[in-house]
């Protein structure tokens, strides 16, 4: 289905599947707020290290168990119906985390926040697809893949000069605003589901509909597409949020703040949305899908070396062009997903169950990157072995990334 079995221009389209992008970052925001307020919770709710790193990934305990089940279920609910309700949970869950007095109760609500992150993310890629022509699909793929480090560079950047000044509750207060006021615009910009819209289906939408989930289930389940974009998310996921989501605290410790803690760990994060933009571009021309995911896996290895390694200690700027190369090629990487995970579908009708099982995986990852990482650095006695847990998985990546290649080489029949 295209804009025009949605009754609408071609420019009204594409600002309908950018106003889906903006609603990806808003989501975004809400994991990535909590890295610059850790120090804050650290100091206000007695957070431990173990327990920032369990908080900074159970926003993906959701995702690991029901992302599958949400993106077998976004299709008949409604694509645009399924994005409204995830921001009006995310804004729910954030204003009454702004109220919560004790670790256990902030991740309850950090909790209920993943289901409305799923819900929001999930069908995106599917209605961007249904927005916008093949000739945009790819680009737009790719811009959609950089709403997580969008959105976290921007709270990155943010919150070391809101933090301070008016604390942690208003910042959360902040974001559930953000969330309701997103799902508004989203509501306005973007064409009503067409299968609630009392109009007859299309015929090839119907029969798609008609489908039974357990045959889609099983159609995504049985092919190998699906199962090396989930695991290569889950490479790229748990690393990425692990070195990013712990630079406010590692920088803190070092002695940096405010101004130039914002900006640098910012500028961090907003890095791996070029590398997003660029996996768009670079697809477009003609790139092999697996050839970038080698050289974003390989950068990434490269990069957490050169930030962590005990012989980079005297050389606090090295460390920083490690973690830059880190996070900017390692853009390469979901963006090349999100356009495989569409390419890779069994069926037109998998797209939004193959992305759900590619986000189980992202969110897989990153339930277990960051408590791995913190362990490892409680046990060494600090950051000096982070390469290793990020290098390893970035070996896997790679092999995955050949399995990928091979799996589309089939589908062309060489």
């Amino acid at each position: 289905m295209t804009s025009s079995q949605f009754g609408v221009s071609k420019a009204s389209s594409l600002g309908a599947a950018y106003g889906v992008i903006f609603s990806g970052v808003v989501a975004a925001l809400q994991i990535g707020k909590l890295p610059p307020a850790l120090p804050e919770l650290s100091q206000t709710l007695g957070l431990s290290l173990m327990q920032s790193g369990f908080l900074l990934s159970l926003v993906q305990l959701a995702g690991m168990t029901l992302a599958l089940a949400v993106g077998l279920t976004a299709d008949g609910f409604g694509l645009k119906r399924s994005m409204l309700s995830g921001l009006f949970i995310l804004g729910l869950a954030t204003a009454m985390g702004a109220m919560a007095q004790s670790v256990q109760a902030l991740m309850v609500w950090r909790t209920l926040e993943g289901l409305g992150f799923l819900w929001v993310t999930l069908p995106a890629p599917g209605l961007i697809r249904k927005l916008v022509s093949e000739q945009h699909l790819r680009k737009l793929l790719g811009y959609w893949g950089a709403y997580m480090p969008a959105g976290t560079a921007l709270t990155l950047l943010a919150g070391p000069l809101w933090l301070p000044e008016f604390g942690w509750r208003t910042w959360w207060v902040l974001f559930a605003v953000l969330s309701w006021a997103m799902a508004l615009v989203l509501w306005r910009v973007v064409p009503a589901d067409v299968w609630t819209s009392g109009r007859a289906l299309p015929e090839n939408v119907s029969s798609d509909l008609a489908v039974a989930w357990t045959q889609r289930l099983r159609e995504t389940l049985s092919a190998p597409g699906p199962w090396w974009v989930a695991l290569c998310f889950a490479m790229y996921s748990g690393q990425w949020l692990a070195v990013v989501g712990f630079l406010p605290s590692i920088y803190t410790q070092a002695g940096l703040s405010g101004a130039t803690l914002g900006a640098l760990t910012a500028l961090a994060a907003a890095v791996n949305i070029l590398g997003n933009m660029a996996s768009g571009r670079l697809l477009q021309r003609g790139i092999h899908p697996s050839v970038l995911l080698a050289i974003g896996f390989c950068a990434m290895g490269v990069g957490a070396l050169l930030a962590f390694a005990e012989f980079t200690h005297s050389w606090p700027w090295l460390r920083y062009v490690g973690v830059l190369l880190f996070s900017v090629c390692g853009g390469l990487v979901p963006g090349t997903l999100f356009s495989l995970a569409v390419r890779l579908a069994p069926h037109e009708r998998n797209v939004s169950t193959t992305v759900g099982w590619m986000q189980q995986g992202s969110a897989a990852g990153q339930f277990a990157g960051p408590p791995m990482v913190a362990w490892l650095a409680s046990q060494a006695g600090g950051w000096q072995w982070t390469w290793l847990a990020t290098g390893l998985c970035c070996v896997v990546g790679g092999v995955l990334s050949i399995s990928i290649a091979r799996t589309l080489n089939q589908q062309r029949g060489l």
